[in-house]
């Protein structure tokens, strides 16, 4: 009885948003309200706890809107004044190719994003770049999710894994980089072929043959560019440590792989276009803006996260100047809220859409024209994601309750470890993507089940550091379905209410990488 009502946060979200295909608007209400009582009546958390925890969820709800914000009047300003019509020019100088352009937007751009700033931030800024190159909203969302995967496992400077793991015993920098150099080398087997399996999911669900084939012709190139990436990353992580692999590794692969599509080289000669949205609108007109105008904001975001995260005067600055954080809410000790307001993306973004402004010698009207109209688009998203946070609040919270039972999530884990033994070494990357997909963060999930695993490697007699890697890699591939996520990428693209449709898109990828880096941990282990 105690697994099930644990196991309902995670099984009403998906009955509701997946087989029901309700929005998450009514399906995550439904799902907090289910939970919420569970809470209440079974795991015996104190109604007051319950009140904080929603009020903790609803908080965090601003944090979140103020990225989606944030992404959204960037784009919305940067349409206006012409960049993006002289961004997509820029791509399609590289290739016209969507299975090129993909791999290239959404997997190498997104994972510099990913690596300077996390939260969620890639596929709100990818996603709405390829509907502008010509994908479906439902492609450019699902299709950024997956790609926001590989570099989760380092995420904003190394945060997943020096902030995910500090609760561990030997934490300290050298397990740090241990975990790190090990995360990359399972990678190399598993992180190498997903833009390869971007491609799969553009062919198969969006082009117009709805199959494989128009898959197989890239593969070459698709292959030179995953080996690209997660051997550099390999080699970094090695090198330097944790926290700019996924910033130099996608910089790498970036190079290698504009290089090498502008020049043809592994690319087919037959241009493949056939996931073209029906109102797309082919762009002839060459654009007076240069390039470097043109994608200006993006490097100033890159630039800005970069300097708030690793000088030290900046970064207390920033988090501390404008601190909203709402501390012991209720007066529940330990259930709080952080929200460091200049520290915080959306404010990055934000800046950023003000300077294109600047920059690009536009008029000040589009940014203002801009923000109206990114408001008008997020109010079901906010809806969306104060029901998504309450219920992943009182979940994390459970374990304030008046039966001395562990939380929720500790219980499952200590089910499940008791079911598997050693077998555990397969199951310790879904153990990583079921906190993400509840928490909405891999550095969360990290927090949370990263002693349990410890823990059981030690009782199954399984290496620490291999299961400890596992669970890294598990929760950046829960990143692909983790609801808050998908409604970020869903309202980004102007699909909020279509958050289960995408992710019956996501879920298979997310749990083939889960998969395979349990089988190549095993098949590794048994050579150690």
């Amino acid at each position: 009885m105690l697994l099930l009502v644990a196991f309902s946060a995670i099984i009403t979200p998906f009955v509701f948003l997946v087989l029901l295909r309700m929005s998450a608007k009514k399906g995550m209400f439904f799902s907090a309200l289910i939970v919420l009582a569970l809470a209440f009546t079974v795991w015996g958390m104190d109604a007051r706890v319950i009140a904080a925890s929603v009020l903790e969820g609803a908080h965090k709800t601003l944090t979140i809107l103020l990225i989606l914000f944030g992404a959204i009047v960037l784009l919305n300003t940067l349409r206006r004044t012409g960049a993006v019509d002289r961004i997509n020019q820029g791509f399609r100088s590289i290739s016209t190719d969507m299975r090129v352009q993909v791999i290239i937007v959404a997997f190498l751009f997104g994972s510099l994003i990913e690596g300077a700033s996390g939260f969620g931030t890639p596929a709100a800024v990818t996603g709405p770049l390829m509907v502008a190159l010509g994908f479906t909203p439902m492609a450019a969302a699902a299709l950024a999710l997956i790609a926001d995967s590989s570099a989760v496992s380092y995420g904003a400077v190394g945060t997943p894994i020096q902030v995910g793991l500090s609760n561990l015993p030997d934490a300290g920098i050298p397990l740090y980089q241990e975990i790190g150099a090990q995360v990359a080398f399972i990678d190399l087997f598993a992180g190498t072929f997903i833009p390869f399996v971007l491609v799969i999911v553009l062919t198969l669900f969006f082009g117009k043959r709805k199959g494989f084939k128009d898959a197989f012709g890239l593969f070459p190139w698709a292959f030179l560019v995953g080996i690209s990436y997660t051997s550099s990353a390999w080699l970094y992580a090695t090198l330097f440590g944790h926290e700019f692999v996924a910033i130099l590794a996608s910089l790498t692969a970036l190079v290698v792989a504009t290089t090498t599509a502008s020049k043809g080289f592994l690319i087919p000669k037959s241009n493949w276009q056939d996931a073209l949205a029906d109102d797309a609108e082919e762009v002839n007109e060459q654009s007076s803006m240069s390039l470097v105008t043109a994608w200006s904001p993006y490097l100033i975001i890159v630039v800005l996260l970069l300097v708030t995260r690793i000088i030290p005067v900046v970064k207390d600055a920033a988090m501390t100047w404008v601190d909203l954080t709402w501390t012991n809410i209720l007066g529940v000790e330990g259930i709080t809220s952080d929200w460091e307001v200049l520290y915080s993306p959306g404010t990055v973004l934000v800046a950023a859409a003000l300077l294109a402004i600047v920059i690009q010698r536009a008029s000040f009207r589009h940014f203002m024209e801009a923000s109206k109209e990114s408001v008008q688009s997020m109010k079901d998203a906010a809806l969306a994601l104060i029901a998504t946070l309450a219920l992943v609040q009182v979940f994390t919270n459970s374990g304030l309750n008046a039966q001395d039972l562990v939380s929720m999530p500790e219980y499952i884990a200590q089910t499940l470890a008791g079911s598997f033994g050693p077998m555990w070494i397969f199951v310790a990357p879904f153990l990583g993507e079921l906190g993400s997909f509840i928490t909405g963060s891999a550095t969360v999930s990290q927090l949370t089940f990263s002693p349990i695993q410890y823990n059981i490697a030690q009782e199954t007699g399984l290496d620490t550091n291999t299961v400890l890697s596992l669970q890294v890699i598990g929760a950046s591939a829960g990143n692909m379905i983790c609801v808050h996520n998908v409604v970020a990428a869903g309202t980004v693209v102007g699909l909020s209410g279509k958050e289960g449709d995408i992710i019956r898109k996501t879920l298979g990828p997310a749990l083939l990488y889960g998969a395979a880096a349990g089988i190549i941990a095993w098949i590794v282990s048994l050579f150690m």
